[in-house]
């Protein structure tokens, strides 16, 4: 058995676990300063927001899962919706596009993290504001290293900078070049706007909470959404090739707070359950694989997945995500996600698992819910889609040079040692979505390019309804107490990156640290979340670690098998609880040398 790149982390105090070693040590400095999971998560996100602004910044969303002991788990929805004048007669009719672009001023939703965050900290934290966000703040104006995944993102969208978006130029690039991997890169703007939302909150007087919430408005209805509302005047340059001024208001974000919801669970063994967000994101995808994985055979041997494991998870990945293109989105019917969990539909699911790699698209009709595809999906044209050539994220963002963006996001995990446990998947904002807003520091997110341009989908572009999101975090308990946070970046993959971790933990006896270093794999067989929404039926890609004779036995099963290289894929997270002993445990991806866990 191979050895894992690093040891587990055990301990009792607490434990963070996240894509960035320095938002890790924020939110274990909280802890060491006796605050909670729930306010080291928020240190730690804000802190991810400044140190990875090619993966997440704070125009971007958050999706969160959250539990205490003894009590249910909760689902924290920091996703804004589309706005009111994001309609699909004005994007299609008016501007003749057939597709959202991925990058610009158009794709933008109202920014959700912010007032998420922020509703985390009033309603579960203890610190003030200003305790957890000075970590932030500190990076933004002191200055950070860059990292070389960072600097490549930079460089790969320079030109566009360049030519089109100088307030993104000015920002971040340096005598018109990228900043060199191990160089400073500071933010000073950005800083000031968050001490600025620190001072309008204090100002307001009273509480703890009553200043939190101030400082809420200050973003939603003060000088923020001004700030955005003025911008988004301005046409962009952006992927479609054309200029587009944008439909988000300062209405859109006045109109706007997070929420809370209940997630979707799935009981796995005994009285254990794995939670989830529900049907209006790609969530539910892994409980699908999952249950379609039931009565299959998985196996592992030295702590590697066998050829047959990797056929059977492809192919329920196939199974899962057909149906996520036809049945999920917002506008879809609340009461076909308990039909597509159920044992008569899965079990006749399972049937169409074969010894050969499936070819086309095959979403089900779970109680009679009919498959709804756009037409660039289905038919003749969905046949012949373009092969995304990008590799669809390889555990990094894939970014094209007009600021396209796959497999982009950050992840963190916290828990404390009284046991509450935190999973959040922020994401969006990212440095090549759109231009900096020169006066706030930061640019608006892309997440609309999700939506299809077509009424009467589960995910078409309808104002107040949010896009079929990819982000995906995860939450598993045993009775009342919370004994598992995961998740990780990687747009599309998450879901089947989180299988891949599962299954080697659970199936393959691994630790947490050796679950995630095991080898990974994914498929590419179903319609992109992303702009150009390409896809190739048969492809898989895999770590080389795998093994050359599973390689070739998953090719003679009929899949393209892509050798993505020994360490690439993923960028998974985790952190664990024994409610027994009270021990806590830690591990995080050290692909790419970025992800650390931390914790005593």
């Amino acid at each position: 058995m191979a050895c894992p790149t690093r040891p587990e982390l055990a301990g009792t105090h607490g434990m963070v676990a996240s894509t960035h070693w320095l938002a890790s040590a924020a939110g274990m400095a909280v802890l060491e300063d006796d605050g909670n999971a729930f306010d080291a998560a928020v240190a730690a996100g804000f802190v991810l927001q400044v140190v990875e602004p090619h993966l997440n910044g704070p125009g971007g969303e958050l999706p969160a899962l959250f539990a205490t002991p003894g009590g249910p788990v909760r689902a924290l929805c920091g996703q804004g919706p589309v706005p009111a004048g994001a309609t699909v007669e004005h994007f299609r009719d008016e501007l003749g596009l057939e597709l959202i672009p991925g990058s610009g001023l158009l794709p933008a939703t109202v920014p959700g993290a912010w007032d998420a965050w922020l509703l985390l900290l009033r309603d579960y934290g203890t610190k003030s504001l200003d305790e957890v966000l000075r970590f932030a703040i500190g990076y933004a104006r002191d200055g950070f290293p860059v990292v070389p995944r960072l600097s490549e993102t930079i460089a790969t969208v320079r030109e566009m900078f360049r030519v089109r978006w100088p307030s993104s130029a000015r920002l971040w690039l340096r005598d018109g070049a990228a900043p060199g991997a191990g160089t400073m890169l500071r933010n000073p703007v950005l800083a000031r706007t968050w001490q600025r939302l620190l001072r309008e909150g204090e100002a307001a007087g009273g509480d703890r909470r009553d200043r939190i919430d101030a400082a809420r408005r200050a973003w939603s209805r003060g000088f923020v959404a001004e700030a955005v509302d003025r911008f988004v005047r301005g046409p962009v340059a952006d992927s479609s090739g054309r200029s587009y001024a944008g439909v988000l208001t300062g209405q859109d974000m006045a109109d706007y707070s997070a929420t809370y919801e209940e997630p979707v669970t799935l009981r796995t063994s005994g009285d254990g359950r794995l939670a989830k967000f529900g049907a209006w994101c790609q969530g539910p995808v892994l409980l699908q694989q999952l249950r379609l994985l039931e009565e299959l055979p998985v196996e592992y041997r030295d702590g590697i997945a066998t050829a047959e494991t990797v056929h059977h998870a492809v192919e329920a990945a196939k199974l899962a995500f057909a149906d996520r293109e036809a049945h999920y989105g917002d506008s879809a019917d609340p009461g076909v996600l308990p039909e597509l969990l159920g044992a008569d539909y899965t079990a006749a699911r399972r049937e169409l698992i074969g010894e050969n790699a499936a070819e086309t698209l095959r979403p089900g009709s779970p109680a009679g819910h009919t498959p709804r595809l756009p037409e660039y999906v289905s038919g003749e044209r969905g046949a012949g889609l373009p092969p995304d050539p990008s590799g669809v994220g390889l555990g990094e963002p894939t970014v094209s040079p007009n600021g396209d963006s796959k497999g982009d996001t950050v992840h963190l995990d916290v828990v404390d040692r009284w046991g509450n446990m935190v999973s959040a998947t922020p994401s969006g904002g990212w440095l090549q979505s759109s231009p900096v807003i020169e006066e706030l520091g930061f640019c608006l997110g892309t997440r609309a390019q999700m939506c299809w341009l077509r009424e009467g989908l589960p995910n078409s572009l309808v104002p107040g309804r949010r896009p079929r999101s990819t982000l995906s975090p995860s939450l598993f308990t045993r009775g009342d107490e919370p004994v598992l946070a995961f998740g990780t970046p990687g747009g599309d993959q998450q879901d089947q990156w989180q299988l891949c971790f599962w299954l080697a933990h659970v199936h393959g006896g691994l630790d947490l640290q050796a679950a995630i270093d095991a080898p990974a794999w994914h498929t590419t067989a179903f319609p992109a979340s992303f702009y150009p929404r390409g896809w190739q039926p048969r492809r898989v890609l895999a770590e080389s670690r795998l093994g050359t004779a599973t390689f070739e036995r998953l090719r003679r099963r009929g899949h393209e098998v892509t050798d993505a290289g020994p360490w690439a894929l993923g960028r998974l997270a985790a952190v664990g609880r024994d409610p027994e002993t009270g021990m806590l445990r830690g591990a995080a991806n050290a692909r790419g040398a970025q992800g650390y866990a931390v914790g005593r």
